[in-house]
This record gives C-alpha cells, sequence and structure tokens, in this order.
C-alpha cells in the first residue's frame, strides 16, 4: 500500500473520530465542569466549547493526512469544526436541554393544614381530631419513601381518632405539598428527625406514638435513636432497613419484580431519559447543578411516573391493583435522603438501650427481605413481630382490617387481634 493511500487511511480514521468523539467530549466536558460551577449555561458553553476543540483539532490533523495545503486544511478544519458544534448544540436541544413534563400543582384537598416550622420547613398536614374522652398521647404517621406521601388520613386513623387518639399524618420535607428546598443537599436524615421533633414541640406533647410505613419505618428508628425518652410506642410496618450502610441500594429487597411487560416497557422509557440520566450523573457531582438543570416540578412528575408503573409490584400477586393519588412524589428528597441515609453510623447500640413497646408487622408478600424486618425485633427490647397473611408491602392496603385491628389493639394496650397471622 503506497505512503499517500495510509495518509489519507489515516486521515479518514481521524475523520471519523472528530464525527463520533466530539458528542462524548462535550458530555464530558459538561460534566466536569459541574464539579466547579451549578450554572447551567456555563455547563453547556463548557461542553461545546470541549467539542468544538476536539473536532477541530482531528479535523486538522485529519486534512493535513489528505495532503491539503495549510490554508485550505484550516478552512475545511474550521467549516468542520462549525458544523459538529452545531450539530452538537442541536442534540443537546432535543434530548438533555430539553424540558420533561411537569405536574400542574393543584390547590389543597380540603382538610389539608401547614405547620411553619422554626426549622424552616413548611410541612403540609392532615389531622383526625380525637373524640370522647381525649388522650395525652398523639399519633404520627410517617409516610415511606423517602418522598413518597400519602394522601388524607391514613388507614386506621380515624378509628384511632374515635378511640380518643389525636391523629396526625404529614408530608416530609421536599415531598407532597411541604418545603422544596433551593439547596438540595439539605434534604438529610437529620432535618426530617429535626422536623419530627419540631412538630411534636409544637403540638405540646411530652411523648408521641409513631407509626412508620416503609422507610418512615427507619425514619421513626432514627428519631428514637435520637429522642426515645419522647416515644411513648412505635409502629413499625413493612419497615425498610434499620441501618442504610447495612442494606444499601435495593440489597434491603427488590420491588420491580412482578411488572408487567407494558408496565416494564414504559419503566425503560422514563429510566432512559437522557436529561434524568443527565440529572442523575450530576447528583453525584455536584447535585446544585442537578436541581439547576431538571427542576422540581420536572423530577417529581417524572417520579410520579415511575411509581405509577410499580405501584402494585410490591402487592401479593392475588391484591387487586391500588389506586393512585396526586399528591406529588419528592424527587430530590428521595435521592439525597437514601444516599445521607446510607452513610449514617450505627443506630442499633443506642436502640438497644432502649424499652419503647414496639410492634412490628410485615406482610407475608413483602419484597422487604425478612431478615431487614427481623433486624427490629432482634435491636428493640421487648418488641413484637407479626406476619400479616394476604398483605405485600402495603399492609393498610392489602388488609386494611387486620391492619386496623393489630393497630388499635396495640395501641389500646389490648391482646393482638386473633386472625392476623
Amino acid at each position: 500500500m503506497s505512503r499517500i493511500l495510509l495518509r489519507r487511511v489515516a486521515g479518514g480514521v481521524l475523520l471519523f473520530l472528530a464525527l463520533s468523539l466530539s458528542p462524548a467530549v462535550a458530555v464530558a466536558g459538561f460534566l466536569a465542569a459541574a464539579s466547579v460551577t451549578a450554572s447551567v449555561p456555563v455547563l453547556v458553553v463548557i461542553g461545546l466549547v470541549c467539542a468544538a476543540s476536539a473536532g477541530g483539532l482531528l479535523g486538522r490533523a485529519a486534512f493535513a493526512l489528505f495532503g491539503l495545503d495549510r490554508r485550505p486544511a484550516l478552512r475545511a478544519s474550521a467549516l468542520l469544526t462549525v458544523g459538529l458544534t452545531v450539530a452538537v448544540a442541536v442534540l443537546a436541544a432535543v434530548t438533555v436541554l430539553h424540558p420533561m413534563p411537569t405536574t400542574t400543582s393543584a390547590p389543597a384537598p380540603p382538610g389539608v393544614r401547614f405547620w411553619d416550622l422554626p426549622t424552616g420547613s413548611r410541612i403540609a398536614y392532615v389531622h383526625a381530631p380525637a373524640t370522647g374522652k381525649a388522650r395525652p398521647t398523639p399519633v404520627i404517621f410517617l409516610h415511606g419513601g423517602p418522598g413518597t406521601p400519602t394522601e388524607g388520613v391514613p388507614t386506621g386513623g380515624r378509628e384511632l381518632a374515635a378511640d380518643g387518639f389525636d391523629v396526625y399524618s404529614y408530608d416530609q420535607l421536599g415531598a407532597g405539598r411541604s418545603t422544596r428546598l433551593r439547596d438540595v443537599t439539605g434534604y438529610t436524615v437529620a432535618r426530617q428527625v429535626a422536623d419530627l421533633e419540631a412538630i411534636r414541640r409544637t403540638l405540646g406533647a411530652d411523648r408521641i406514638i409513631l407509626v412508620g410505613q416503609s422507610w418512615g419505618g427507619s425514619l421513626t428508628a432514627q428519631y428514637l435513636a435520637a429522642h426515645g425518652e419522647h416515644v411513648a410506642k412505635a409502629v413499625f410496618t413493612s419497615p425498610g432497613a434499620l441501618w442504610g450502610r447495612q442494606y444499601p441500594g435495593s440489597r434491603a429487597g427488590e420491588p420491580w419484580n412482578r411488572l408487567s411487560p407494558v408496565q416494564k416497557a414504559r419503566l425503560d422509557r422514563l429510566n432512559s431519559e437522557p436529561r434524568i440520566i443527565t440529572a442523575s450523573l450530576l447528583l453525584q457531582i455536584n447535585p446544585g447543578a442537578a436541581h439547576a438543570l431538571v427542576g422540581d416540578l420536572e423530577a417529581d412528575h417524572w417520579m410520579h411516573e415511575v411509581a405509577l408503573q410499580g405501584k402494585d409490584s410490591t402487592s401479593c400477586e392475588s391484591a387487586p391493583p391500588a389506586k393512585a393519588h396526586d399528591n406529588p412524589q419528592g424527587f430530590y428528597s428521595n435521592q439525597m435522603t437514601v444516599r445521607d441515609f446510607e452513610r449514617l453510623p450505627d443506630p442499633r447500640p443506642r436502640l438497644r438501650t432502649l424499652r419503647v413497646p414496639a410492634l412490628i408487622m410485615r406482610g407475608a408478600c413483602d419484597f422487604i427481605k425478612p431478615a431487614v424486618t427481623a433486624e427490629y425485633q432482634h435491636t428493640l427490647a421487648g418488641s413484637e413481630l407479626v406476619t400479616v397473611e394476604g398483605a405485600g408491602h402495603s399492609i393498610s392496603g392489602e388488609q386494611p382490617g387486620r391492619y386496623t385491628a393489630l393497630l388499635r389493639a396495640f395501641l389500646l394496650d389490648q391482646p393482638l387481634a386473633a386472625g392476623t397471622g
């Protein structure tokens, strides 16, 4: 093969690299710049400059190998650089920079009120007031997620109100109708615990009763470790991991195993959205940049759509579809609180010193591993673990009668209801 032909082959390879690598170099520059700035316009400019530089350098070398004189080679590389930069800009505009759907904020339903806490959180809540002879210890329900609020008074709440308990359920920071933080690094377990302690003080209660569902169980344990003297009783319903470092990610259980083909396809499309992939990468580098790129309305809507695909995948196979509600999800509360939870020190030594009556409920079909639930019983002295047949992760949704009977019996110091498994 002649030397001229070899040069042209090498030039062709360089030209191909210029065309194919420029978008990748733009992405690398975009992400690298996020370590020093959260400004999306600055990140975009740096990404385009990186794409132009890579394309220009490779193009200039390619045209030189093609045998072009210096000036024609410079003109050709300049045209290539401009073309590649425009192409990368257009590609970014229709993918990473193209806004995703958002949820229109609707007025809060009747009965939703707000606490303006000294922590700076504005917390949405509902209250079922005690009837008859009121008891001094309020019941507070803690929803799961993090960032997946409930709507209205939870199952069993009105029955407990009829038993004399003041019942409260609230949207945790960053979820539902509660405060969204400008600085998403503020979503920590400590902040959630501080909010709960501020709620206790706002209610003027020396002690409270906590009922935690899923992540709400994990949060209940964290509050116990910090303020155990202010907890009269605790109920853990299908609780998540007691210690985040022990079961990071999905090691506590995989909730996505029973999706239909249609749901799986929809979930795959949602997870492959370039904008959410970019935000997820930015969260590892600079959470502020992720939030600047994809705001709360977009991210929360995306999380809501994901939740809709999986809302029935954690139930027993024979369970009817669960009813969805429109109280907004909290994407950044979820992502940042989970990350923080998995970095916390082990709470079990402190929890083993407490003597707080505790009921642990586990659905027989729960995707959470039995060992995760059993950890609560092994750690909390005098606690009782009950397995509820015919229920998955949402015992209150699949077996509301049994759930309510267990809840009332435990809080009223009665024998646990028969027939609960």
